[in-house]
């Protein structure tokens, strides 16, 4: 199974439509909030499961500000994350995945990728795609992969020419 996992678009669809171009063919498209209006053109891009929430500058919107669900044997929360404080660090957000239940917690807003894969709890963010503020300021998602055996791998990927 392979899942694109994207954030902080803002409106701005060049950078996804790369993305989708490089990841090939995918299974699941997580999109982790500022769509900015965006989100039927998002739904209309790929034609696989789609998961949306609803980012701080998501005015206006029906999308949820978080979810839970399975991908393959894995329990998967996902949310922007300006509600969890990430901008200043990520442990909230990992405790709150903790007490959810979750495997994997995926979280957007702070626009850096970050990846951290505990013995118990994997927490990450793909960065933005429209707008990164990481040293390089490229453009940024993430590739998860679960192979048959169930093991699961991050790859993390940057746009260089937009």
């Amino acid at each position: 199974m392979r899942i694109l996992i994207v954030s902080d678009t803002h409106g701005r669809h060049k950078g996804l439509e790369r993305a989708v171009e490089e990841a090939g063919k995918i299974d699941m498209l997580i999109h982790l909030g500022d769509v900015e209006g965006g989100e039927e053109y998002i739904e209309s891009l790929v034609d696989c499961e789609k998961h949306i929430v609803r980012g701080n500058n998501d005015f206006f919107t029906d999308l949820k500000a978080e979810e839970e669900f399975l991908i393959g044997d894995l329990r998967a929360f996902i949310t922007h994350g300006h509600n969890y404080y990430v901008s200043l660090d990520p442990n909230e957000i990992q405790g709150e995945g903790r007490a959810r239940g979750a495997d994997v917690v995926m979280f957007g807003h702070t626009h850096k990728p970050y990846l951290d894969e505990a013995e118990d709890i994997v927490v990450l963010n793909p960065g933005s795609i429209s707008f990164p503020r990481q040293a390089g300021r490229q453009g940024s998602y993430m590739i998860m992969e679960i192979a048959p055996d169930g093991s699961v791998t991050y790859s993390q990927r940057y746009l260089s020419d937009l």
